[in-house]
């Protein structure tokens, strides 16, 4: 619109012009060589401007004329650029959707057009990463290298590359070169900064942290965590080789992260160990607030050395009552108060988590307080069987890995500050019987020796009633091998052989009697089944005889006597109840039985079977006190060998 009203205004300015010339007549008289001409002004304004327009058009031809070569080369190039660009943006485009063999010929086509481009070389690169070409891969990125507009673009991907191979050293010193090259790069900071720490350089971790803050690659909340982390991780190393150094290393990260855990830990301690109790328990209680920890409460109850028991526990209970809601509080409570031997105040902690929020650490310590006040090795194995089906209790846990200690990276990853004080992720099949020994030998280290608690687990165990089923039957070929054996009757074999259901295990009564031998019967070495004809001959009608589970024959004595091996159940709760290890049948006869049958020993056979073993069979009703005095004399109970467990 502009350029037609300036046209129009020219056109009228120039028809103004005209119009003014042709109104004022005159003439020109010229004399030039003896020549005189006169001409109107008029047609000598007319004539100049023809005159000046030819020039001008002879000017331009002329000059198309001398610059034609150049234009040619300019079309071609031009165009050869725009195929170029073509070339590049339909690679690119093959490349992000994966088409290898259409990346390669754009890339080819993008050389011939744009050899010397930077996009070029990208594209070849990575149409040889899909291609799987490594070698020209780290070609074309070392080409790069000789560019300066192109050398953070091959620093770039020669470290990558390092990356995928494995290469951590060549990947490191790529990264180095890459942030000198350009400190304000961020991922030369950030690889760099994982790989130190995989590699456990925490100096030069702490280097490059502060040139990624200092460049705002890292928030400074960020920042300020990670050097805590790393601050901590050299405190941890030094504790023991240099204290002193520990301590300011420790202080320092306790201040940038007051709810970093190890890092209070190892300052309480080391503080404590210079006699400066105030300062540790600041230091432990400010991280109490913030995130409760058994490190914690073992450092602040130790905040002074030479305290009694007693005294710790106050000390603990100070720190409890900063956090009362928390397990940790009840934990370290109960866990001061047993070394102080005060039971009631450890049972009084652990109670309020005993119901919903139980876990295995508490049910643990309930199975110490009751074995170290009153050695009640029945109340022991109940709440170690608690303890096998309990929750879980946190642990430092990084990337599915659970470790005993805090580590400042993770074991898998090499992450910085992975490890997490949480419940472990738990498989459902992740739960084992080996639980109940950890149990056991963890009882052991409070003062009980293993053998004894083993024992009284067995001896203090009930026997167990139950009425025999069609389920778990015992082979019939071992009953008769038995027979062939002992001598004893068919009706001896058969109680022998008897079904025992896997329900009888479960349901265990501790008011029932123990088998025991007769007098001068030989004893085995785990176990002898004792056996009464049953209620065919001496009981009622129809009464089945009850079954008690005592201890089992081992599986080779069985076989040498020809005694078929106990039935045990697959119930997950008879597995904890009676050990595979050691359980016998002893078939309880009913009242009124009085004929006893003898079975195979492991020491009553002799070469030809020609001795009996002497099983002992019960005058009484099972519900009876037991036999009088003096009928006794001589005999000792049953002592089941070590292994067995609940």
């Amino acid at each position: 619109m502009l350029r037609l009203v300036a046209y129009l205004i020219g056109i009228a300015i120039v028809a103004t012009g005209l119009s003014w010339l042709a109104d004022r007549p005159g003439l020109i008289v010229f004399n030039w060589e003896g020549y005189e001409g006169e001409i109107s002004v008029f047609h000598a304004v007319v004539g100049l401007t023809f005159l000046i327009g030819l020039a001008i058009l002879l000017w331009s031809l002329a000059r198309a004329i001398w610059t034609s070569p150049a234009t040619v080369g300019s079309y071609f190039y031009r165009r050869r650029q725009k195929r170029g660009l073509d070339a590049l943006s339909s690679g690119i485009i093959a490349i992000g959707a994966g088409d290898g063999a259409n990346a390669m010929r754009y890339a080819v086509q993008a050389r011939k057009s744009l050899p010397n481009e930077p996009l070029t070389h990208l594209l070849r690169a990575q149409a040889a990463q899909l291609a799987g070409d490594k070698s020209t891969t780290r070609r074309i990125f070392e080409a790069m290298l000789a560019q300066p507009d192109t050398e953070q673009l091959g620093l770039r991907g020669l470290f990558l590359e390092a990356q995928r191979e494995g290469e951590l050293e060549a990947a490191r010193q790529f990264a180095e070169r890459a942030l000198r090259l350009n400190p304000r790069l961020g991922w030369p900071a950030e690889a760099l900064f994982d790989l130190q720490c995989k590699a456990s350089d925490w100096d030069g971790a702490l280097h490059t942290l502060a040139s990624a803050k200092k460049y705002g690659h890292v928030d400074k909340t960020v920042a300020d965590l990670r050097r805590a982390v790393l601050l901590t991780a050299q405190a941890q190393k030094a504790e023991d080789e240099d204290p002193q150094r520990g301590l300011t290393l420790a202080l320092e990260a306790h201040t940038l992260a007051p709810a970093l855990v190890p890092a209070a830990a190892i300052a309480g301690r080391l503080l404590a160990s210079r006699g400066n109790t105030a300062k540790a328990a600041k230091v432990l209680q400010k991280t109490w607030l913030k995130s409760p920890h058994p490190d914690l409460a073992a450092a602040y109850a130790f905040a002074r050395i030479g305290d009694s028991p007693m005294d710790r526990l106050d000390r603990v209970r100070q720190l409890a009552n900063l956090q009362q809601n928390s397990i940790e509080s009840a934990v370290a409570v109960a866990r001061t108060a047993i070394e102080a031997k005060q039971f009631d105040l450890a049972r009084g902690a652990l109670e309020p988590v005993l119901g919903d929020r139980l876990t295995q650490r508490v049910a643990t310590l309930m199975a110490r307080i009751e074995a170290e006040e009153k050695g009640d090795a029945g109340r022991v194995r109940e709440w170690l069987a608690r303890a096998v089906n309990a929750q879980r209790d946190p642990a430092w846990t990084a990337d599915g890995v659970v470790s005993e200690h805090w580590a400042p990276v993770s074991p898998v990853t090499g992450k910085l500050d992975a490890f997490q004080w949480r419940v472990p992720v738990e498989l459902p099949e992740s739960k084992d019987s080996g639980l109940l020994a950890d149990k056991l030998a963890e009882l052991a280290a409070i003062g009980a020796p293993l053998d004894a608690i083993d024992a009284r687990l067995v001896a203090a165990g009930p026997v167990v009633q139950a009425k025999t089923s069609d389920e778990d039957t015992v082979d019939g070929s071992a009953a008769r091998a038995a027979e062939k054996a002992s001598g004893a009757t068919p009706e001896a074999n058969e109680k022998v052989s008897m079904p025992v259901s896997a329900s009888a295990v479960v349901a265990a009564s501790a008011e029932a009697p123990r088998p025991v031998e007769a007098p001068g019967a030989s004893k085995p070495a785990s176990g002898v089944p004792s056996v009464d004809p049953g209620s065919s001959r001496g009981g009622s009608a129809g009464r089945e005889p009850d079954v008690a589970v005592a201890a089992e024959v081992p599986a080779t004595v069985a076989a040498k006597a020809g005694v078929p091996e106990t039935v045990t159940s697959k119930s997950p709760v008879a597995a904890a109840t009676v050990s595979p290890a050691a359980t016998a049948v002893a078939v309880v006869p009913p009242s009124g039985a009085s004929k006893s049958v003898a079975a195979p020993s492991a020491s009553g056979v002799k070469a030809g079977g020609s001795s009996e073993a002497k099983i002992f069979v019960s005058p009484r009703a099972p519900d009876d006190p037991g036999p009088e005095v003096g009928d006794v004399e001589d005999v000792a109970p049953l002592i089941p060998r070590y292994g067995t467990s609940r």
